[in-house]
């Protein structure tokens, strides 16, 4: 089954980018067969920032996200989102690749589910 996960929230602040990186590598460690796409929109596109510092007590995004990679699942970065918040290719870590809302468009019309976060 084709899952899309859509984030939409900054990295910290909040807990729902950090929820939705909990379901997607929920779904690929459960599901041998999963095809998992994370999609990381507007503020989410922090996320996936290299070099994360987080104090004591709070969860480090770029580590949940290389476990999500690690599963085989898949990130796409908005490229509009990137340019707004002044990344970078160089600026994120290795895994998720920038992408445009033509292939956005793609993985939401053929995924099975999405979940949006």
């Amino acid at each position: 089954m084709k899952h899309l996960i859509l984030l939409n929230d900054p990295p910290y602040g909040t807990g729902r980018s950090f929820n939705g990186l909990r379901m997607a590598h929920a779904l690929a460690k459960d599901d041998a067969e999963a095809d998992i796409t994370g999609i990381a929109l507007t503020d989410a596109a922090l996320c996936a920032k290299k070099g994360q510092k987080t104090p004591e007590g709070y969860t480090n995004l770029e580590r949940m996200l290389h476990r999500v990679l690690t599963a085989k699942g898949r990130v796409l970065m908005c490229g509009t989102c990137m340019d707004a918040r002044g990344l970078t290719e160089t600026d994120i870590m290795e895994g998720p690749r920038r992408s445009a809302m033509d292939e956005l468009t793609q993985a939401t019309l053929s995924a099975d589910k999405v979940l949006v976060f």
